[in-house]
């Protein structure tokens, strides 16, 4: 496990209370950060994840809130800044397949209106919505953003059409942001391959054995593979914005 000294510094994790945004919430409490973790307001895993830290001393908040909403998700990235006192890092990793299963891409009569709002809410609209909320707050402190794409939006195959699609966009805005944003903010992404997941353990056993299968090195990206790599995007590669890092074992 890489870590950095992030004494004094400040962070908030969007979809922190399972898989990826949990695991990089705990990596950056074990590297000294304070942490504000969002999640939406019913979910019990952000309160049980919170008094977990909290009961081992971590400088840990709540910041309840669906980046999916307008509104919502700005005055949650205001509250949680208030109460970090600033902030240096925003990971906007709160995102949504939409699926309990991925979709055949021939299947364009799933790609409802419906779904295809619900994923853009979530996938496009919710980082943009939280980094425009952060800007001023991370320009002065000359910060960094990582936003949580896909190898789905490279091109690769992903869980529906729609979902590509919008980290596709998520990658596109990871590059436009960078440039708005600069020189005082970093804005970069981390893309995943097949993660074992909240979301990937009830597929069947074939299936997932064959996902795990398909990289060079033969196993399943863990969310603390993932988190690893927001660290070193988040801490460390001064002179990296604007960029995707795939994380997918070597996908060939």
């Amino acid at each position: 496990m890489i870590t950095a000294d992030l004494r004094g510094k400040t962070a908030l994790v969007t979809g922190g209370a399972s898989g990826i945004g949990l695991a990089t919430v705990e990596l950056l409490l074990l590297c000294g950060a304070k942490v504000a973790m969002n999640h939406l307001a019913d979910d019990p895993r952000g309160g049980t994840e919170i008094a977990r830290f909290g009961s081992h001393g971590y400088p840990i908040i709540a910041a309840p809130g669906d980046v999916s909403r307008p509104g919502e998700a700005e005055a949650m990235v205001e509250a949680a800044i208030g109460e970090l006192g600033g902030l240096d890092v925003l990971v906007n990793n709160a995102g949504t397949p939409g699926t309990k299963a991925p979709i055949d891409f021939a299947n364009l009569d799933a790609m409802t209106e419906a779904f295809w709002q619900r994923i853009l809410a979530t996938n496009l609209l919710g980082p943009f919505r939280c980094s425009h909320a952060a800007a001023a707050a991370l320009r002065r402190s000359r910060g960094a953003i990582v936003n949580t794409a896909s190898v789905a939006g490279l091109g690769r195959v992903g869980s529906s059409i729609a979902y590509g699609a919008s980290k596709a966009a998520l990658i596109n805005l990871t590059r436009t942001l960078a440039t708005a944003l600069a020189p005082e903010v970093r804005v970069n992404a981390v893309a995943p391959g097949f993660v074992d997941s909240p979301w990937t353990q009830d597929w069947p056993a074939e299936r997932r054995e064959a996902y795990a299968a398909m990289p060079l090195l033969r196993r399943a990206c863990t969310p603390g593979d993932i988190a690893e790599a927001i660290l070193f995007l988040a801490a460390g590669g001064a002179m990296i914005t604007g960029h995707t890092l795939p994380i997918d074992g070597g996908l060939p």
